[in-house]
């Protein structure tokens, strides 16, 4: 009789997500086993306790899920758990903390798709701003973003500082060049807007960002991208099921929240089914997210 298939879900946070928990149900896994407030230090040896108590036959049927919601911790994490291997007691690996990596993944995706449609071509020589870059959304999509051939800058809300440091903590990470600016006020922000092609708005839920007044006017514009779904939205004039409408009285075309949303959702799931059906061993971050956020589209 085949063996049961078992999600080890492993987070820094208090508590397992009850979204992700779901989403494991759903994608087809049998048990989901969580561990809460696991400090890095300890990843090792969960996972070595998981591998090693199951045959060869058994560990095809367990995987090790990262959550949290530190993006840092959770790539520290699945970094040391993929060193926690023993051949051939191996399983594979997906972080998604917050569900950021796989909310940034579809956010760039549905981007780059009305790029293409819209302008023709992909991330590549685009200039992208993020809004709310010091969040796990903004970096991750800053990221992705820089890593697929954009030029990327980080917008301060308040703290300069503080955005030039996760812009450098992300370019010394990831061997990339992603930029800051200041954007504390609304000609910043207009100034900001008139001169970028993608602007990613990942702020905190119910802030709005973005007014049709900065937008204006711009001739460079072409994507405004939106992950908050609280009223008001990020970006005034971007309806949470926008996919991709033009946004009155400017060039630019509005992705909303549920629209990212739906890309997020399939990309999750599908990355789950992938680590059950597959005996590939897999290590899945944002950059993974990306690729199969761009193939569900």
């Amino acid at each position: 009789m085949e063996k049961v298939s078992i999600l080890h879900l492993i987070t820094s946070a208090k508590n397992a997500s009850p979204f992700d928990v779901n989403m494991a149900f759903d994608a087809g896994f049998d048990k989901i086993m969580p561990y809460t407030n696991v400090e890095t230090k300890e990843v090792t040896g969960l996972v070595q306790d998981a591998i090693f108590s199951r045959s060869p036959s058994g560990v095809k049927r367990e995987h090790v899920f990262i959550g949290g919601r530190d993006i840092d911790v959770a790539m520290d994490m699945l970094d040391i758990a993929k060193k926690s291997m023993v051949p051939p007691f191996q399983v594979s690996v997906f972080a998604d903390p917050s569900g950021a990596f796989t909310t940034a993944a579809g956010m760039m995706a549905k981007v780059e798709q009305h790029l293409a449609k819209n302008f023709g071509g992909d991330l590549s020589g685009r200039k992208v701003s993020v809004f709310g870059a010091t969040g796990p959304v903004g970096g991750c999509t800053a990221v992705i973003a820089a890593k697929y051939g954009a030029t990327v800058e980080l917008v301060a809300h308040r703290s300069v500082a503080d955005v030039q440091a996760k812009a450098e903590a992300f370019n010394a990470r990831y061997n990339i060049n992603i930029g800051y600016t200041d954007g504390s006020t609304d000609a910043l922000k207009k100034e900001i807007l008139s001169k970028t092609d993608i602007a990613l708005c990942a702020a905190a839920a119910g802030v709005q960002v973005l007014s049709l007044a900065q937008m204006a006017g711009s001739t460079t514009l072409k994507v405004v991208a939106d992950v908050n779904a609280v009223p008001p939205t990020g970006a005034e004039g971007v309806d949470v099921f926008a996919d991709g409408v033009a946004i009155p009285g400017t060039k630019a075309f509005g992705i909303g929240a549920l629209a990212i949303g739906n890309v997020k959702y399939t990309t999750q799931h599908n990355l789950l089914k992938q680590m059950l059906e597959t005996e590939e061993k897999l290590y899945l971050d944002f950059l993974s997210a990306f690729e199969m956020a761009r193939k569900s589209l």
